[in-house]
């Protein structure tokens, strides 16, 4: 009797000390913007993927919680005197959550596979800085001229065609993100199933449940595992800002990645500064369909955005959280002296840009006896149903009638990457990169994967050309403010606002600092219970 009462004693300990460490493990439930609508980080383009996918991989350099460029997989690097060679020297305890080596040739492996174009990567051209990089995407010369080359096992050298200010910032994107060669040779695009998956960041896929969610679990291979606090990482797709809000407020989840703006008065009463709204380089727009009948006409699509009072947009449906926008490239850019060139009808009335904007539709054949008829696409989302249907109210005094249609994000986003009709369509752009060209380069008409207006203009191509080739800064954002004029002229998008981030932490959540990338990496956060 005395022996087995011991040995269930015994075991009544294990079971707890087993509870303990259960209850042990640190969790961060995670709002998200939308489902991923793939894991592959070649083949990405939202920002809701790019949040995951900074969790499960390191590139060369990485932003720190400040959004400042800090190593990565590379611990140093130099820039050789013209500016076209940059050589990276990796750390030699980068490992790959299988325990293989995280080595230089793994980038060249992966750079070549996103540009190779049978992988059909929407987003190869943010790398066409490097050498020959966009010769290979065309298919005009084979992948291993590349200018990327492995010195050795922990040395990269990067070549680029031109000198490129923003290089080092640009390898933050998901694009300069490696996958692990052998996963992909091996399953092919299967390599981003949980079972198949290998990453080289601060955590791996355990699960990703489309509509439900994708979970992450801490990867100990990872180089700097020990100051990863937080264990499991759930990211929950949220495009209903309002079910969010209301989960965080129920304690079932840390932070929310946006927030409905109608609502916004009342949560900054409810939550206060647990409701954060710093500035973010981006900017909210309309697509025209501007290869399409009636859009492919200027005149209409120009009276269309001017009659849009963006004051009353920011104010009425955003609740003050963004800022009317009459440029495409967002001021407190870097690289654009004497800042963006905004719409010739900035600063104009409402009642003397919807007499122009009439008068533009009757030049175009638009008028009381053959009314202009157009549809809104958007995708899912309370704030941007409002905001079309206050511009459908206001296209209403310029005699214009509107229909609206909403797919969820990564429908509606696949739609217009795949060339799907539409005649307006709502999107937005973050700033990859602080610099003009990264919101520029959308429009270039060998740019499909962004490029949703399908506009082609060889007169834009040619300056853009021209500035890529510019290595004097100065005489650089001249030729962009150029450009930019070109396009504020042609509107084949309608910038209407520029962006806030709209984020919800929890005050258990240590380490979120405020950010123009809004950018919070799950390795550099706590969770205090």
């Amino acid at each position: 009797m005395l022996r087995a009462l011991t040995k269930t004693a015994a075991g009544v300990c294990l079971a707890g000390l087993l509870a303990g460490a259960a209850l042990a493990e640190v969790v961060y439930h995670r709002g998200n913007d939308a489902d991923p609508e793939t894991l592959d980080q070649h083949k990405t383009s939202t920002v809701s993927e790019a949040h995951i996918l900074r969790d499960m991989y390191e590139g060369l350099v990485i932003y720190d919680p400040e959004a400042r460029v800090i190593p990565g997989v590379a611990t140093e690097w130099s820039v050789s005197d013209d500016g076209l060679v940059y050589t990276f020297t990796l750390r030699d305890d980068a490992k790959w959550s299988n325990g293989d080596a995280v080595v230089a040739d793994d980038f060249v492996f992966s750079l070549r596979r996103i540009l190779t174009p049978d992988t059909g990567a929407k987003y190869a051209n943010i790398l066409y800085p490097i050498k020959s990089a966009e010769a290979i995407n065309k298919g005009d010369v084979m992948p291993d001229t590349l200018g990327v080359r492995a010195v050795d096992a922990t040395t990269l050298e990067i070549t680029l065609e031109n000198p490129t200010p923003f290089f080092l910032e640009l390898l933050t994107h998901q694009t300069g993100l490696p996958v692990h060669p052998a996963s992909v040779e091996t399953h092919g695009t299967d390599f981003v199933k949980p079972e198949n998956i290998v990453s080289n960041g601060a955590y791996t896929l355990e699960e990703f449940t489309p509509g439900d969610k994708v979970v992450l679990v801490k990867n100990p291979e990872f180089h700097d595992a020990a100051n990863v606090t937080i264990d499991r990482v759930i990211f929950y797709p949220m495009e209903d800002r309002s079910t969010c809000v209301r989960r965080f407020e129920a304690g079932e989840i840390h932070s929310c990645s946006d927030l409905p703006t109608e609502q916004m008065a009342d949560l900054r009463e409810k939550f206060g500064d647990q409701v954060r709204t710093p500035p973010y380089l981006g900017t909210y727009y309309y697509a025209f369909r501007a290869d399409k009948e009636p859009f492919d006409d200027a005149r209409v699509r120009r009276a269309l955005s001017m009659a849009i009072d963006r004051e009353y947009v920011a104010e009425e449906i955003w609740g003050g959280t963004m800022v009317p926008g009459y440029s495409f490239v967002p001021p407190g850019i870097n690289n654009y002296e004497g800042g963006p060139a905004f719409a010739e009808y900035k600063g104009m009335s409402m009642l003397d840009r919807e007499d122009k904007a009439i008068a533009l539709l009757e030049e175009a054949g638009f008028g009381a006896d053959n009314p202009l008829t157009v549809e809104i696409s958007y995708n899912t989302s309370e704030n941007h149903k409002n905001t079309a249907v206050a511009i459908a109210d206001m296209w209403k005094n310029i005699g214009v009638t509107t229909t609206m249609i909403n797919r969820d994000g990564a429908t509606h986003y696949a739609h217009l990457r795949d060339k799907g009709d539409f005649d307006v369509a709502r999107a937005g752009w973050i700033g990859d990169y602080s610099d003009p060209q990264n919101f520029l380069f959308m429009v270039e008409s060998d740019n499909p994967g962004f490029n949703y207006a399908n506009y082609n203009n060889p007169e834009y191509d040619a300056l853009m050309d021209q500035a890529a080739a510019e290595t004097d800064l100065v005489k650089r954002a001249g030729i962009l403010k150029q450009v930019e004029e070109m396009f504020m002229r042609d509107e084949p998008f309608a910038p209407l606002l520029y962006y806030s981030s709209h984020s919800l932490v929890s005050p258990k959540l240590s380490g979120w600092k405020d950010n123009i990338q809004n950018v919070h990496g799950t390795r550099f956060l706590s969770i205090e219970e």
